[in-house]
C-alpha cells in the first residue's frame, strides 16, 4: 500500500487540473460549433492525462538520474529518494506516452485529421525532452511556453477540431486562458526551486528573471486569463460567469506576493490548478449552453 501511494504522489496528482480542463473548454467550444462528441472528449482527455502522467514520470526519472532532484524542496521524487528504481520510472513514463499515442490514434482515425499525427509526435516529443535528453529545453528556461503551447493551445485546440472539424475565436480564447493559467502553475512551481535549482544549474524561467520579477510574472499570468474572459464575453456575454472564479486565486496570490519560499510555495499549485478546473468548468458549460 505504501509503495502505491508513492506511485500516486510520484505521479504529481495537483497538476491533473492542468489536463482535464483544456478538454472541458475544447468540449464545450465543440458544442458551441455543433460538433461535440462524448467518445472523442473522452480519448482527448485520455491522451491529456497520460502525457501529463508520462511527462511527470518522466520528469522524475531525468532529475532523478542527473542528481538534480537531491536537494529539491517538494512532493515525493520516486528516483531522486530512492523509493523506485530509475528503470521502473522510465518504464512509467513510457507506457503513459504509448497509451497517449494509442489514444490520440484513435482520435485521428475518426477525426480523419491525419495531419494532427505531426502535432502528437511534437506533443510526445516535448513531454520527454523537457528534462529528458543531452539539452533539456526545460533547464533552458522554455518550460513555461512548452506549458502554454502543449496544455493550452494544442490542447484545447485540438479537442475542438478533432469533434468539430474547424475552430473558432471563442475557442482560441479559451486555449490562451488555459495556457497562462498552467504556465502560471509551472511557474509557481519553479519560484519554489530557485535555490535548488540554481545550485543544480537549471536555468529555468524563474531563476533567469529572479525571484521578484517571478512573482509579478506569476501575477500577471493569473490575471490574464480574466482579461481574456471579458473580451468573449463580447461575443457570448455569459461567459462572464467565469469570473467569479478570480476569488480561488487569492489565497496563492498572496503566497506569492507574501514573499513566502520553499514548503509554504508548495500549496500554490494546486490552488492554481483548482482555480484552473474551475474556470474551466463554468467557461466550458457556458459555451456548451450556447
Amino acid at each position: 500500500m505504501a509503495m502505491i501511494t508513492a506511485w500516486v504522489q510520484g505521479a504529481r496528482p495537483r497538476t491533473l487540473p492542468n489536463a482535464v480542463a483544456p478538454v472541458v473548454v475544447g468540449a464545450g467550444a465543440a458544442a458551441e460549433l455543433g460538433g461535440f462528441s462524448w467518445l472523442r472528449s473522452a480519448l482527448a482527455l485520455l491522451v491529456a492525462l497520460a502525457l501529463i502522467v508520462g511527462v511527470n514520470y518522466a520528469n522524475d526519472y531525468s532529475d532523478g538520474v542527473r542528481g538534480t532532484d537531491d536537494a529539491r524542496v517538494g512532493p515525493l521524487r520516486l528516483v531522486a529518494s530512492g523509493t523506485a528504481e530509475a528503470r521502473s520510472v522510465l518504464a512509467a513514463a513510457l507506457s503513459c506516452f504509448l497509451l497517449a499515442c494509442i489514444a490520440g490514434l484513435a482520435l485521428v482515425i475518426l477525426s480523419g485529421a491525419w495531419w494532427l499525427l505531426a502535432v502528437g509526435a511534437l506533443c510526445v516529443g516535448g513531454a520527454w525532452f523537457y528534462t529528458g535528453g543531452r539539452r533539456p529545453y526545460g533547464y533552458a528556461g522554455f518550460g513555461e511556453v512548452a506549458v502554454f503551447v502543449f496544455f493550452g493551445l494544442a490542447a484545447v485546440l485540438g479537442t475542438v477540431y478533432v469533434q468539430a472539424g474547424g475552430l473558432s475565436l471563442l475557442a482560441l480564447g479559451g486555449a490562451v486562458a488555459v495556457g497562462s493559467f498552467s504556465s502560471a502553475a509551472l511557474l509557481a512551481n519553479n519560484l519554489r526551486d530557485i535555490p535548488s535549482d540554481t545550485d543544480a544549474g537549471k536555468r529555468t524561467l524563474a531563476v533567469r528573471l529572479g525571484d521578484l520579477r517571478t512573482r509579478r510574472l506569476y501575477l500577471a499570468l493569473v490575471v490574464l486569463p480574466f482579461a481574456v474572459t471579458i473580451a468573449m464575453a463580447v461575443a457570448l456575454p455569459p461567459l462572464l460567469l467565469a469570473s467569479v472564479t478570480a476569488p480561488a486565486l487569492i489565497r496563492p496570490v498572496r503566497v506569492v506576493l507574501g514573499r513566502a519560499t520553499g514548503r509554504a510555495l508548495i500549496p500554490v499549485l494546486a490552488d492554481t490548478g483548482l482555480a484552473l478546473l474551475l474556470w474551466a468548468v463554468i467557461t466550458g458549460a457556458v459555451l456548451a449552453a450556447a
